[in-house]
């Protein structure tokens, strides 16, 4: 008779008995929001200013500056893995590019060994890359976009988003085999020599120049004055598309390689393609001989020897005009 008090009894002891805490989180995963984005935005190219062990010294060892990749220059180059792409590394420093501020959070960043530049008589004279390393970086950059689904806007020098203090990679840097791989937009000739006779005739005012170089996404003032900080974005912008001659000089041909950058060619329907195959003329006018490919060298009676080729970089022709801006400082100083 007693069994069932003595149960009820239990069975309080036991309610009353301290559970113990979970011992993490606990998590459903069978839910993911559309609404997110990839951290990587931007590819962000330097070159080291040093050779490949004081590269190391400074990327790997030191405590103020890093990148996730360091490519060697080495007879067969290849990447150091510094820093694992899902953190960020600190090799962009004080920058800006369109909508964004202090890109080392939104960004890659890829160091070249390479020793940058020296001061000779005659100028100063940048190092070329070797083409190994070129083949090898093309590579990386291939699968970083793909992996990541960079836009081809997005692959950028130190130089572009920092241009009153850096100048790497600069002018001895194949940009243009970037753009014969798909990796970065380039002025179509045809379209800058068609544009040229008339911006010759009548040059676009600072404002305009201003406002063409934001655009494409430069931190450049709008005060309608060619004062130093915009001839130092002119001259990064020339540094990329016209190595031959960046000075900072607003001129006709820097002009029209920004107009036909920041005016994509139009699509044409499917259906209107035939017709316009009919209507157009046999033998192409002077202008449309050129390659007619988005990523095609530059090439214009004024800058026909100067624009980027895809010869390898140690054919750079040295020296190279010293870029006008004060940007000396070595990559090692963000």
């Amino acid at each position: 008779m007693k069994i069932v008090p003595l149960l009820a009894l239990t069975a309080l002891v036991a309610g009353c008995a301290t559970v113990p805490p979970p011992q993490g989180p606990r998590f459903d995963h069978s839910l993911t929001a559309r609404a997110q984005s990839d951290r990587i935005k931007y590819v962000i190219l330097h070159y080291t200013v040093s050779d490949l062990p004081r590269s190391i010294n400074t990327l790997a060892h030191g405590t103020q500056v890093s990148a996730h990749y360091l490519l060697t220059d080495t007879e067969q180059p290849f990447f150091y893995t510094l820093v694992d792409e899902s953190r960020q590394s600190n090799h962009a420093g004080l920058s800006s590019w369109k909508i964004y501020n202090q890109l080392n959070s939104a960004s890659i960043g890829i160091e070249i060994v390479n020793p940058g530049f020296k001061e000779t008589p005659q100028g100063r004279v940048y190092a070329p890359f070797s083409q190994a390393q070129i083949d090898q970086l093309i590579l990386l950059l291939k699968d970083i976009v793909k992996r990541h689904n960079i836009p081809m806007g997005n692959i950028l020098g130190h130089n572009d988003i920092a241009p009153q203090r850096k100048q790497d990679p600069g002018p001895a840097f194949p940009w243009k085999q970037l753009a014969d791989a798909g990796l970065i937009p380039w002025p179509e000739p045809s379209r800058v020599a068609a544009r040229l006779p008339g911006l010759q005739e009548q040059m676009p005012d600072v404002v305009w120049f201003q406002r063409k170089l934001a655009e494409i996404g430069y931190a450049v003032p709008q005060n309608g004055e060619l004062d130093q900080a915009t001839r130092n974005v002119i001259s990064v912008f020339q540094t990329k598309y016209r190595p031959s001659l960046y000075d900072g000089t607003p001129d006709a041909e820097t002009a029209a390689m920004l107009d036909v950058l920041t005016s994509p060619v139009p699509a044409v329907p499917a259906s209107a393609a035939p017709d316009a195959a009919r209507a157009a003329p046999s033998t192409p006018s002077p202008a449309a001989q050129g390659p007619t490919n988005g990523a095609s060298p530059v090439s214009s009676p004024a800058a026909a020897q100067g624009a980027a080729s895809s010869t390898p970089a140690a054919t750079v022709p040295a020296p190279l005009p010293a870029a006008p801006a004060p940007v000396t400082e070595p990559t090692e100083s963000l």
